[in-house]
């Protein structure tokens, strides 16, 4: 098999490849002057399976062409198997019609990598779990839950936990996380949103008095929801407010934002690459998921099954 990597995540990339102890296939991706992606394989793929690790992360048309160029470019090179190693799947949260006329971006991205000429996808944490659903080859959703246990269990082992969910959508990747750490009793913020971007905390489900509180997302954007919601347990006992999080999009002044709230530590994966505004935050950590892909791709690789690495 060979290992591929866009220019999206490139930290990430070389990690998977150390770990699957594998060189990164020799190849370039590029702009012309127009900012028109080109992309040029330096060796040969023929009858290869070969992975591509792009995440469509900002800015994420450019790394979505990126995405979609690398794997027409091996299709016509003619790769036996293509995946789409996509750690963090940009436009999942446009996974259904909000209101009328509007679009269901999430599937028509699946529809372009489809397209494209991938076979198979493997990503990490999708937002909404039906957009396996909207891809019409094999898709497997991998699930950082596991790593982030084992550094709750390391860090907070001996302390009373109690696992929250942001919102009451958040319920079930809470409840995942929670059986996982000795089953820790769960919590819910309940929040109203007036409009998108802005919500605002009501109340607390269940009693955190006392508890290290460990909030559990997928997504953190802006982190108004996030810091709110930190800012509510506090106020409601809670001894401290730890966030994990899947993909750290943070955008605009959110690493500023966290750093002012009640968190006394966010944990994110490695799925984006963090910036540099985010690396030099001493309130925030970065646990990388490159084991867990590794892992993943060894295991499509060798026609194993992936759904035991969550076992």
């Amino acid at each position: 098999m060979k290992i591929m990597a866009g220019n999206s995540n490139l930290p990430l990339a070389r990690a998977v490849a150390a770990y699957l102890e594998l060189p990164l296939t020799d190849a370039s991706v590029r702009r012309f002057a127009d900012d028109e992606v080109f992309v040029e394989i330096h060796e040969n793929v023929r009858g290869e399976d070969v992975f591509v690790v792009q995440s469509t992360s900002f800015p994420t048309n450019d790394n979505l062409m990126e995405l979609l160029i690398c794997i027409d470019a091996l299709r016509r090179a003619s790769a036996k198997r293509i995946t789409a190693v996509v750690p963090y799947f940009g436009y999942a949260r446009q996974d259904r019609k909000p209101g009328p006329r509007t679009p269901i971006s999430a599937k028509l991205v699946a529809n372009l990598i489809t397209t494209a000429g991938a076979d198979r996808v493997l990503a990490v944490d999708l937002h909404a779990g039906q957009i396996q659903g909207f891809f019409d080859i094999p898709t497997d959703n991998l699930f950082a839950a596991p790593v982030m246990a084992a550094d709750v269990q390391a860090r907070y082992g001996g302390e009373a936990l109690m696992v929250v969910s942001p919102d009451v959508g958040g319920v079930v990747r809470a409840r995942s996380l929670a059986k996982r750490l000795d089953n820790a009793p769960l919590a819910i913020v309940d929040k109203r949103r007036d409009k998108p971007g802005q919500s605002e905390v009501m109340n607390i489900i269940g009693d955190v008095q006392g508890r290290a509180c460990i909030l559990i997302d997928d997504i953190i954007d802006s982190g108004g929801t996030l810091c709110n919601a930190a800012q509510a347990l506090m106020e409601a006992g809670a001894a401290s407010v730890t966030a994990y999080l899947s993909h750290g999009v943070l955008s605009g002044s959110a690493v500023e934002r966290v750093s002012k709230s009640a968190l006394k530590e966010l944990v994110i994966t490695d799925t984006i690459q963090p910036t540099e505004a985010t690396q030099n935050s001493d309130r925030i950590r970065v646990l990388s998921v490159a084991p867990l892909i590794g892992e993943a791709i060894r295991r499509i690789a060798d026609e194993s099954s992936v759904s035991s690495l969550f076992d």
